[in-house]
């Protein structure tokens, strides 16, 4: 870059880069921003979604409908920013690794390569204008996954930190790809890679899993109060558990034949007080074994909490072979079982995509904006069938090298509806329900093309924030849908004179519905809905919508 010959600037371009010199960040990821032409695009004209219908599944009225967006993600993201915010509870994304070979980007229609000076800089604008899209998408109990390795894991911690907050760091996720064979560079074997987890808001997002095999926790009983495991923690050792720290935990117990015992050689306290045991005692948590070497006292912990729930162990940072998570063989083993073919390579694993979504205590929705060749849907879709659940989910990918056409629709397609696997055996379809969109643009000319690309797209959007795709009724200036699964219904009006008519259909079918209204004026429509206001939820139109609208039909 260019030096500045700052002797040449005037007073107020000097001030102006004063100000903004003393605006920068003292602390934190510093790189130089570098526009992208798909972000620029949204400047200019209106990302919208257009559904190709020839591609919907639809093999079971009673599973929800999941989402498959193919074009590039910006696109995609800035869409469901208009349809699905905070709506989403888990963020998967496997992103391009930025080694610079085998692992290349494109930015700006250019392949990222290892010889531009400018590849990191790319990569987290690249980034870092996709991660702020996402985070307004979660809701406020939501959980971000990426997938990372050496690279830019140092970058992409400190971009996250930024993003989402320092606070709402949770874990580095270590995951065991392999096991030995072939080598990274010329020193080391690297088995694994990393996982970064974040936050919405809330900490308390994950939940215990039991180890594949749990043979650590020894579970004993039931007593009368159910399995449970002993442990030897009643005694606490450290420089914070003495008897000079804490004086009142250093005290005698009796045992059944009244020997008596204390804290190992002086060195050690009690966990409990001396009035706390013997509450547990009463309980009949407190187990006193006799052995060779005297007796020893235990506490038993219980496998349900008293709220019910199944204990279980805390989530862990490292996933390797006590977890079903797979390794990287594995994955490419899986897709060309579906696809008999080899066109992607080294995908994630289903069962460590499965994993990460049990973690988290609430998975509606889950989204994958670098969606490659399905894990993540197949990986939901497993899931459902395994516990009943009805998540849905969203995968964003564009169509290089026809991934999306050749690639993710395909696999999903057959977990869905059944395939013939590698050995000409029938696999049965996990049954579910599919509609694919591409990503498209509307232009703010008022012309009647744009007027319909603009009706058109814009419902469409309407449907996916509400998730009611069924229409059931169309008048001139209004329509309805419905969701099936979940008893919804989507009122639209398309200007004034849509109003009546929806509002008299919205009495017949006599359930709640939300409504839609475009509109020239910014005026409320609440007056205009007070005789039906026990069945409507008025809802306002994403306003980046509505401007384009009232430019194109004023």
């Amino acid at each position: 870059m260019a030096k500045e010959d700052y002797a040449k600037w005037s007073r107020d371009e000097l001030v102006k880069e004063i100000k903004k010199l003393k605006k920068r960040k003292k602390y934190g990821l510093v790189w130089e921003e570098k526009p992208e032409t798909v972000a620029e695009l949204c400047k200019e004209k209106l990302p919208v979604l257009k559904e190709i219908k020839n591609r919907e599944i639809k093999t079971d009225e009673t599973k929800p409908i999941n989402i498959l967006i193919e074009g590039d993600n910006f696109h995609a993201l800035s869409v469901l920013n208009y349809t699905s915010r905070k709506s989403i509870d888990v963020v998967y994304i496997d992103p391009p690794y930025n080694r610079g070979t085998g692992d290349q980007f494109i930015y700006n229609d250019k392949i990222v390569d290892e010889e531009d000076m400018y590849r990191h800089s790319k990569w987290l604008s690249f980034m870092a204008k996709r991660l702020k899209l996402a985070r307004n998408l979660l809701k406020n109990s939501g959980v971000l996954f990426v997938s990372i390795d050496d690279n830019e894991l140092s970058q992409l911690k400190l971009l996250c930190d930024d993003i989402f907050g320092e606070k709402n760091f949770i874990a580095t996720l270590i995951w065991h790809k392999k096991y030995g064979g072939g080598s990274d560079n010329k020193n080391i074997v690297t088995e694994h890679e990393y996982i970064l987890c974040y936050s919405r808001k809330n900490e308390e997002v994950f939940r215990g899993l039991e180890l594949k095999s749990d043979e650590t926790l020894n579970y004993e009983g039931p007593d009368k109060e159910g399995r449970y495991y002993k442990t030897e923690g009643l005694l606490l050792r450290g420089p914070n558990s003495t008897k000079e720290a804490r004086p009142n935990l250093c005290y005698p117990i009796t045992c059944p034949d009244s020997t008596v015992i204390w804290p190992r050689d002086g060195k050690g306290t009690w966990r409990y007080s001396p009035e706390r045991l013997q509450e547990e005692i009463k309980k009949n948590n407190i187990i006193f074994k006799k052995t060779e070497r005297g007796w020893r006292v235990f506490y038993k912990i219980y496998l349900y909490t008293e709220e019910g729930e199944e204990r279980g162990k805390k989530a862990r940072t490292i996933l390797d072979n006590r977890y079903n998570v797979g390794q990287t063989g594995e994955g490419t083993t899986v897709l060309k079982n579906i696809l008999r073919n080899s066109l992607f390579t080294a995908p994630k694993p289903v069962t460590l995509i499965k994993h990460l979504i049990k973690l988290c205590r609430t998975n509606d929705v889950i989204l994958d904006f670098f969606a490659g060749s399905g894990t993540t849907g197949q990986a939901v879709l497993e899931l459902d069938d395994e516990d009943g659940g009805n998540r849905r989910f969203i995968l964003c990918t564009d169509n290089e090298n026809n991934i999306c056409t050749e690639i993710l629709y395909p696999r999903i397609e057959k977990v869905m509806n059944g395939y013939e696997n590698i050995n000409g055996e029938r696999i049965t379809g996990l049954r579910g329900n599919l509609k694919y969109f591409k990503t498209a643009f509307v232009d703010s000319e008022p012309t009647d093309i744009n007027k319909k690309r603009l009706v058109d797209q814009s419902t469409e959007m309407l449907c996916l924030k509400e998730y009611c795709f069924d229409e059931v009724k169309s008048g001139q200036y209004f329509k309805i849908f419905k969701d099936s699964v979940m008893e919804k219904y989507l009122g639209i009006a398309y200007d004034d004179e849509g109003i009546e008519p929806l509002k008299k259909e919205i009495k017949k079918i006599n359930r709640k519905t939300a409504v839609y209204v475009f509109s020239l004026d910014a005026s409320a429509r609440e007056e205009e809905f007070e005789d039906v206001i026990d069945l409507v939820d008025l809802k306002p139109i994403p306003e980046v919508i509505l401007n384009v609208y009232r430019r194109i039909f004023k």
